[in-house]
């Protein structure tokens, strides 16, 4: 495995529910730009997939523990990390962390599909090598 991506997020109010808690959905959100960031620090681009090989990643499927709050002003750090690279798909383990605590887990899967009709599609080789400590 390799070390985990780390991306700072700041808690807005536009983020919280009526009692200042992160509404649920939102960390959704914040896992989606970590990854999209930890993509774009390896050197993926992602509309440059999408125009140069007609491809993007869609979520397959996620699984989510709740396991405590985040509220409003907490500075959180969103832990990404490559788990399984498949031929046209990978799973990330992903957390969000607030001073040490973890608040959520997640283990998202990720599917790389042809933009034209959304049917399966393996990752180009030179994403492979991207994606490879």
């Amino acid at each position: 495995m390799n070390e985990a991506f780390v991306w700072p997020v700041r808690v807005y109010w536009e983020d919280t529910d009526a009692g200042g808690v992160v509404y649920y959905a939102n960390y959704l959100r914040f896992l989606e730009r970590a990854r999209s960031e930890w993509l774009r620090a390896l050197g993926v681009e992602q509309t440059e997939l999408a125009a140069r090989d007609g491809l993007v990643f869609v979520v397959r499927h996620i699984a989510v523990d709740f396991l405590r709050p985040a509220r409003f002003d907490d500075l959180l750090a969103i832990h990404s990390r490559l788990l399984e690279l498949g031929g046209a798909s990978l799973t990330l383990e992903q957390a969000v962390v607030r001073a040490g605590a973890v608040l959520l887990t997640a283990r998202v899967r990720i599917a790389c599909v042809r933009n034209a009709d959304f049917r399966p599609a393996r990752i180009p080789p030179h994403i492979i090598k991207r994606l490879l400590p």
